[in-house]
C-alpha cells in the first residue's frame, strides 16, 4: 500500500466529493500528460458518479495528449475567463491536481486567493505550501500524481467508478512521467496499479501509439538538430546540455509539447549523471533537469535557478539571456559538484 502519511485526508475527500454536485478540477500551468491524464481521469470517474464535473486548465496543452476520452470539454482559463470564473464560482469542490503551490496556476493564481470554496489537492511533489488547499494529499515517493490518484480514489471506495476510459488517462499519467517507466518507477506498488489498469480493458498499445510514436515531421527535425547540433558534453561534471533560442525555435515550426522528453535524451549517454534542457522563452529562459547515480537535480535547480521537482526530475527558470543562462549553469553547475563531491 502507499504511504499516506494522514487518512484523515482521504476521508475528507470522500465525504467532500459525496456531498458535492458540482466539481472543478485545475492542473497545473502547460499541463503534461500526468496532470492531464490525472484530471480527466477523474472528471471521467466523477462522471460516472453522476458529478456535473469540469476540467479547467490554465492554458493550452500540447497536441499529442488530444486523444483522451473529455478532452474536448477541457476549458483553457486564458481564452474562457468569463465562462471559467462562473463555473468556480459556482462549483462545491475544487480539485488541484499534480502541484503543490498556487503560483504553478499562474493567471488563475490571484482567484484562487481569493475564493473560499472547498479545495482539495492531490499531488506528488515534494514541499507542498501549506495554503494551496484546505486538504492535501501529498506522496513524494509516487510515480505520478496518476498513480497517487488511482489509489486515493480506491481507499475512498471510488474504484468501482473508475470507467475503461478514466483508466486510459490514468495509465497515460504514469507513462508520461515516467517516460514509459524508465525512471522513478522502482516501487511495487506503480506495477500493481498498471496491472489492474489493465485488468480494465485499456488498450495499452493504442496509448504508446498516441503517446510515443506520434511525432510530428517538424517535431522530429527539432529533435535531430538539438541531438546533432546543439548537445554539448561537460566531461568533468559528468553532464550534458542542451539549448534552444526563440529563432531555433521558430525555423522547426514549435508547438507546445514538440520538446517533450528532449532533456531526457543526453542521459542516455554512458558516463552522463546529470542533463539540462534550455528554452527561450518570451521574457525568460525555461530550465529542464534529470539525473541519475544520486545526482538531486531537484536540489541544484532550487539553489540556483529558483525551482525544485523531484530527486531526479527537476525544473527552473532564469531571467537572464539564453547564453548568459547556459553560462551560468556550467559555472555553478562545476560549483556544485565539487561542493558535494560529484
Amino acid at each position: 500500500m502507499m504511504n499516506i502519511s494522514d487518512q484523515s485526508q482521504v476521508e475528507i475527500f470522500k465525504n467532500y466529493v459525496n456531498n458535492s454536485q458540482n466539481i472543478v478540477i485545475v492542473p497545473h500551468n502547460n499541463p503534461d500528460g500526468d496532470a492531464l491524464g490525472a484530471s480527466l481521469g477523474l472528471l471521467n470517474t466523477l462522471k460516472n458518479m453522476g458529478k456535473s464535473v469540469t476540467v479547467i486548465s490554465p492554458n493550452e496543452f500540447p497536441d499529442f495528449l488530444n486523444w483522451m476520452h473529455g478532452v474536448n470539454d477541457v476549458l483553457i482559463f486564458d481564452k474562457q475567463l468569463l465562462k471559467a470564473n462562473q463555473l468556480i464560482e459556482g462549483s462545491d469542490l475544487i480539485v488541484f491536481l499534480d502541484f503543490n503551490a498556487l503560483s504553478r496556476i499562474k493567471l488563475m493564481q490571484p482567484l484562487f486567493e481569493k475564493d473560499t470554496t472547498p479545495r482539495v489537492m492531490i499531488d506528488h511533489h515534494p514541499f507542498p505550501e501549506e495554503d494551496t488547499a484546505q486538504v492535501q494529499i501529498s506522496v513524494p515517493e509516487a510515480s505520478s500524481t496518476c498513480e497517487l490518484l488511482y489509489h486515493v480514489l480506491s481507499l475512498s471506495g471510488f474504484k468501482q467508478s473508475i470507467t475503461k476510459e478514466a483508466a486510459e488517462c490514468i495509465y497515460a499519467g504514469i507513462m508520461t512521467d515516467t517516460g514509459a517507466l524508465n525512471y522513478n518507477s522502482s516501487r511495487p506498488q506503480t506495477y500493481h496499479i498498471v496491472a489492474e489498469l489493465l485488468e480494465m480493458g485499456i488498450d495499452k498499445e493504442n496509448i504508446h501509439q498516441n503517446l510515443f510514436h506520434n511525432n510530428s515531421f517538424d517535431r522530429m527535425r527539432l529533435l535531430g538538430h538539438a541531438l546533432g547540433v546543439k548537445m554539448q558534453r561537460l566531461p568533468e561534471q559528468k553532464a550534458a546540455y542542451i539549448d534552444l533560442s526563440k529563432e531555433e525555435l521558430h525555423q522547426f515550426n514549435f508547438k507546445p509539447g514538440d520538446t517533450e522528453g528532449f532533456v531526457n535524451q543526453a542521459l542516455w549517454i554512458e558516463g552522463v549523471q546529470m542533463s539540462a534542457f534550455f528554452t527561450e522563452k518570451n521574457n525568460l529562459v525555461k530550465i529542464s533537469f534529470r539525473s541519475r547515480n544520486g545526482f538531486p537535480a531537484n536540489a541544484f535547480s532550487e539553489k540556483y535557478f529558483g525551482g525544485g521537482g523531484h530527486f531526479n526530475a527537476a525544473g527552473g527558470e532564469s531571467k537572464l539571456s539564453l547564453t548568459e543562462t547556459v553560462e551560468r549553469f556550467k559555472v555553478v553547475l562545476k560549483e556544485f559538484c565539487d561542493e558535494n563531491g560529484f
